[in-house]
């Protein structure tokens, strides 16, 4: 019998990440919309009210993928 493993061992928060990447935080919520469960994303619930979004490795490829891509389209998402 095999059981199943998770392989995500952390994650971090998209004020972290934000931090991390030197990127305004609301910007970064606003193109995270984007990014969806299997690409990387998670809800932590019980930090706050509302819980936080936080990001696998994978998670915050994906997002920097997002930032070049509305970087080098301004016009569609306005900062």
């Amino acid at each position: 019998m095999t059981t199943h493993v998770n392989k995500v061992h952390h994650v971090t928060t998209i004020t972290q990440v934000a931090k991390d990447l030197g990127e305004d935080e609301d910007w970064l919520r606003d193109i995270s919309i984007e990014v969806e469960i299997e690409d990387g994303v998670i809800w932590v619930n019980g930090v706050g009210e509302d819980g936080v979004k936080a990001f696998t490795d994978f998670g915050i490829e994906n997002l920097i993928e997002l930032i070049r891509f509305y970087k080098e389209n301004p016009g569609l998402l306005k900062r």
